[in-house]
């Protein structure tokens, strides 16, 4: 059976990049003129200036030339012609494609300063706890929902029966998960993305393993989001295996990580753990500087000490100074202590390690930005990455998150590498025997997505891939999805689904 993925109306697939506080900027005086294609005045001094769309337009279109990443390639327009700055800020970005077809600039929006803030610094989103997967197929007008992931404390958990990994939803307030029309995709959205805290919808549910169906009944509400779950250590005859899943690089996944590695370095009596299975098949990224922190604490001190996680490139107006921090470029070493603020350890604290020359990481499509700048982080220094899952995302790229008015503006800026100074991953990265490889071949298996186990479950399709490489080297026959798949004909066991999140967790984000 041949299907045709495309996005559901229920769905948008937001994206971009990496670390921020928006407090650097000074504010400028209004500056006024006539429009002059190519001409471009400092975009200090439109900052902040929010009496007129103009100003706002005049700020976006500075802003983009001095620092966009492909500032060559914006078309350069007249911002009086355009009444609304989220239109006008869409235009100012490449329309140039990559060599696989995709747009060169998939990571361009906005969001909502307030909202924003709210996401970057506490983890605290609304929903229900429960992250989708959907897959569809519109030629053959089928749709599959299932529960990736749940939350804890969240309604999704919070049942007399929770809500776990592998559900299948069968309707949403008495509309099938199949209603193409435009009237039953309304009410699709509604119920699944509610708008508002406090509103209340009904689902029918079929368990994974359950032949009947059930009612669940669920009020939207705040969740705080477990940014690292499931921590456990895996018995097998060759050597104790960890594993963590690790859903997004949010402040307060620091202390989160601290504590599941000292709880896997104190089994088996302090003796550790001789590998471990990282699952960031759902993680989007966040800050680059939990991602740095993570490396270190896999890899530990010898293979990181003076070396560098990732060294940020910007465009070539600015070869050796940060354009928007004015600082002196410098790269972005393996953190061994806490941070402090915005993060959620203590300041100054050595971090634990692990100390391992190889780590096993389980991927999919939405491992992206952060999440990939680990891979690419630790292959710089050495250390043996194994790829079990599909094609990485492809996102070497970055930006500072810029308040103006009351809208976060995301714009690349940057392209970050590693050690060896490597980082042209456009394309992803691939297991090695993924078909049609296009993305950067990493030693491992090309493995489907398996909603019919719980995540870290040794038979969970790619964990158990990753227990047989470690201990054989062989691959199941590949099933992952290859590069470019998503807008294309492809076949039905190879099929990835679309696991929609917020833009902050899909993405790169600086700290100042």
């Amino acid at each position: 059976m041949i299907r045709q993925i495309s996005l559901l109306a229920v769905l948008a697939l937001l994206a971009a990049c990496e670390d921020s506080d928006n407090g650097f900027f000074e504010q400028g005086g209004n500056i006024s003129g006539e429009w002059q294609q190519g001409v471009f005045l400092d975009w200090r001094g439109f900052y902040q200036q929010c009496g007129t769309t103009l100003e706002q337009n005049n700020f976006l279109r500075s802003y983009s030339n001095d620092t966009y990443l492909w500032y060559d390639e914006i078309v350069d327009q007249d911002p009086g012609l355009f009444n609304d700055p989220l239109v006008y800020f869409d235009t100012l970005r490449t329309q140039q494609l990559t060599p696989t077809g995709q747009p060169k600039d998939r990571f361009h929006f906005t969001y909502d300063t307030a909202e924003w803030e709210r996401l970057s610094q506490s983890g605290v989103t609304y929903g229900y706890g429960a992250q989708w997967a959907l897959f569809q197929d519109t030629q053959a007008q089928t749709r599959e929902l299932i529960v990736a992931y749940t939350e804890p404390n969240s309604p999704a958990t919070n049942q007399a029966l929770p809500l776990e990994r592998g559900a299948r939803i069968l309707e949403v307030d008495g509309v099938s998960i199949n209603d193409f029309t435009q009237a039953g995709v309304d009410v699709l959205n509604s119920g699944l993305f509610p708008a508002n805290v406090g509103e209340q919808h009904l689902f029918t549910v079929q368990d994974l393993g359950a032949s009947g169906t059930r009612s669940v009944t669920m009020v939207s509400a705040d969740i705080v989001t477990a940014p690292v779950q499931n921590t456990r250590v895996i018995s097998t005859p060759t050597g104790e295996v960890g594993y963590m899943t690790f859903n997004d690089h949010i402040a307060t996944a620091e202390q989160a990580l601290i504590d599941a590695v000292n709880a896997l370095n104190a089994h088996d009596n302090g003796n550790g753990i001789s590998d471990l299975v990282l699952d960031i098949r759902y993680n989007g990224g966040g800050f680059l500087a939990i991602a740095s922190e993570l490396a270190y604490m896999i890899a530990g001190p010898v293979p990181t000490a003076g070396q560098v996680f990732d060294e940020l490139t910007f465009n070539d107006k600015h070869p050796v100074t940060n354009p928007v921090t004015g600082q002196a470029l410098s790269p972005t070493p393996f953190y061994d202590t806490t941070l402090g603020s915005p993060f959620n350890a203590p300041a100054g604290q050595p971090l634990p390690t692990l100390n391992l020359q190889r780590v096993f990481v389980l991927t999919g499509s939405g491992t992206c930005s952060a999440s990939e700048a680990v891979i690419n982080g630790l292959r710089g220094v050495g250390v043996e990455v194994i790829q079990i899952g599909s094609t990485t995302c492809g996102k070497p790229y970055g930006f500072y998150p810029t308040d103006n008015c009351g809208t976060t503006y995301f714009t690349v800026q940057f392209r970050g590498s590693n050690a060896l100074g490597f980082g042209e991953y456009s394309d992803g990265f691939s297991p090695e025997n993924t078909p049609n490889l296009i993305g950067v071949s990493v030693p491992g298996c090309s493995v489907a997505d398996d909603f019919n186990a719980l995540l870290g479950d040794p038979a969970e399709a790619r964990v158990a891939a990753a227990l047989n490489y470690r201990d054989n080297q062989t691959c199941p026959a590949a099933s992952g999805l290859s590069v470019g798949e998503p807008e294309a004909v492809i076949n039905a066991d190879e099929l990835e689904p679309l696991v929609p999140k917020s833009p902050w967790h899909t993405n790169r984000i600086y700290r100042q």
